[in-house]
């Protein structure tokens, strides 16, 4: 397995995948890095929607413009965040992440894509999902077995984006 730092930096959004389904035991791995995110207060206000279902990866695909590749997917998780909760949205987002991080160093592919803030991405998610009301869908995280592997990953780090001690 990479280490952590060879692993953040080699991630990227995967967005073609073979159509192979995804291990139960790694899915429930990849919950669990979800889950082991830092939220405000240990709040956690997530929820998770794994979907493996291929009708309802199908219905997502057609309804949201950004997850076209769903029909490949093996695994859908939907990261839904607690309305009542103040910081869901950031909190959710460390979520991601981590999940994002786990699905790329179990050898899968995945990319984020976004639901929230846009009600007509969010009501067919909730709709074909069954969300409650309270919680709101943040992304649909499409995971997959890579078309290509060993992907070169794009170099992200910018000198210019950092400031020291002053801007």
């Amino acid at each position: 397995m990479q280490t952590l730092i060879d692993g953040i930096l080699s991630r990227r959004s995967i967005r073609q995948f073979t159509g192979e389904s995804i291990i139960e035991d790694d899915l429930n791995i990849i919950i669990r890095a979800g889950m082991a995110a830092p939220s405000s207060m240990n709040s956690q206000p997530w929820a998770f929607v794994i979907v493996t279902d291929k009708t309802i990866l199908a219905i997502l695909c057609k309804k949201l413009p950004y997850a076209k590749m769903l029909d490949k997917a093996g695994a859908a998780i939907i990261v839904c965040g607690d309305s009542k909760e103040e910081s869901w949205v950031v909190d959710c987002a460390a979520a991601t992440e981590n999940i994002l991080l786990a699905a790329h160093v179990l050898g899968y592919g995945a990319v984020w894509t976004a639901v929230y803030k846009n009600e007509s991405r969010i009501e067919p998610v909730r709709k074909e999902c069954k969300i409650p009301k309270d919680m709101i869908p943040l992304n649909v995280i499409p995971i997959g077995v890579p078309v290509e592997k060993n992907v070169k990953p794009i170099e992200k780090y910018k000198e210019s984006k950092i400031h020291r001690n002053i801007w």
